[in-house]
């Protein structure tokens, strides 16, 4: 077999993977939200390509951060003259700058990645996802991200508790953030419903757990013209107005027409709401669970394919959590936080950009250490997975086996 050679680059892998960010965006949001009257050297680019790094690295702590960044100076300043942090100085920053910039530039690079390859959003489906519908299908749900109680008096919400919740709406077709509002966890899931299904258009499909069940936000979803599917309350009262299946038929037991009966939910949600119970296999067991639905046209085995989906945001959240550094924090004050799992969703979605584009066969926490691994040699960002690392060719199946035989018996 041919060996297959590294291909060289004029400029290390860290600095092709910054350069997909716009040159001039930084500059621009660090005016907006008065980020650059706080700068002096320490610029916010370097601020933004630091905390990237510390990302990439999985860097224990500031000193890290900052020794790498130093010892590495010279490939440093060639990121369009970023220059290595002290300590105190990388610490200052995340705790006085407005973190609401690197939440912006998240969403202007995310655009841009997607105006540079119209294919990039459509390609990253979620494999969940039924074919048979062809609208948008967008999942919403939080992950909470436990922090140390006695540091963060502003994230606590319990006597001994504190974390950080993020809340998300992931459209399954392109399998990429649509809205992100990172908060301390004191805040319920269903108060940030409405914000996080502003932006969804007429037809389209949301899908949340019951814990964002709130009665007004649904008959407002409804009023826009757009589906959604959740799962019923255990204390949920209803009268039954009809029902659309006589008897139980594989593993749909109900499917009926409601309307609410308490008269505060009946005063929010007046009209017909969709009950489906169904069997649902889950770790091997098969549990009866309701649904709840304001589409009236649907198969109720649409209704439980559609809330299976669901699980599509979970992966999300697992490979978020397990791939970036979310768990540990370079500072313990609310921008600090924000800075770094902003800083996170930013380095997704460019080596999801890069997996696009290189047509990465293999799983994304093997690309995320593939780049790791060369952060700082000059090969070909797009390249990396025609030659590095053992993920370098698919498995190979022979066809006919090497077979070993005796002296003298060999056919």
């Amino acid at each position: 077999m041919k060996k297959i050679t590294p291909t060289k680059h004029y400029s290390s892998t860290l600095h092709q993977l910054c350069k997909l960010i716009p040159s001039h965006e930084t500059e621009k949001l660090a005016r907006k939200h008065g980020v650059d009257k706080k700068a002096r050297t320490f610029t916010p680019w370097s601020h933004v390509v630091a905390l990237i790094f510390g990302q990439l690295t999985h860097a224990i702590g500031l000193n890290d951060v900052c020794d790498s960044l130093r010892h590495h100076a010279s490939k440093l300043a060639a990121i369009r003259g970023a220059v290595a942090p002290t300590r105190n100085t990388l610490s200052h920053a995340n705790k006085h700058r407005n973190s609401d910039m690197m939440e912006e530039l998240f969403w202007k690079v995310l655009g841009h990645l997607q105006e540079l390859s119209p294919g990039f959003g459509p390609a990253g489906r979620y494999s969940g996802l039924p074919r048979r519908f062809k609208r948008a299908v967008h999942a919403v749900d939080s992950t909470t991200i436990a922090l140390v109680a006695n540091c963060l008096d502003w994230a606590k919400h319990r006597r001994r508790k504190a974390a950080a919740k993020m809340h998300l709406r992931l459209n399954l077709q392109s399998f990429l953030p649509a809205v992100a509002i990172i908060e301390e966890a004191s805040h319920h899931d269903s108060t940030r419903a409405l914000a996080l299904c502003a932006g969804l258009q007429d037809g389209e499909i949301a899908i949340f757990d019951k814990a964002y069940v709130h009665f007004d936000s649904l008959f407002h979803l409804h009023q826009r013209g757009i589906f959604w599917v959740t799962r019923a309350k255990d204390n949920l009262r209803y009268h039954v107005c009809r029902k659309r299946l006589r008897r139980p038929s594989g593993k749909i037991l109900r499917d009926d027409e409601i309307t609410l009966v308490s008269q505060k939910s009946k005063a929010e949600y007046p009209q017909r709401l969709r009950r489906v119970e169904a069997l649902v296999e889950v770790d091997g067991e098969e549990r009866v669970m309701v649904f709840l639905t304001n589409n009236l046209d649907w198969a109720p085995s649409s209704v439980c394919d559609l809330y299976r989906c669901r699980w599509g945001i979970e992966t999300f959240f697992k490979q978020i959590k397990q791939t970036f550094k979310v768990c540990d924090f370079l500072g313990y004050s609310k921008h600090a936080i924000r800075w770094q799992l902003w800083s996170a969703l930013l380095l997704y979605i460019l080596l999801r950009f890069i997996a696009f584009k290189s047509q990465w066969p293999h799983s994304f926490t093997r690309l995320f250490t593939l780049v790791r691994g060369v952060a700082w040699d000059r090969f070909g960002l797009f390249d990396l997975a025609d030659f590095y690392g053992t993920a370098r060719h698919r498995y190979r199946m022979c066809s006919r086996p090497q077979q070993a035989y005796l002296p003298g018996f060999s056919p």
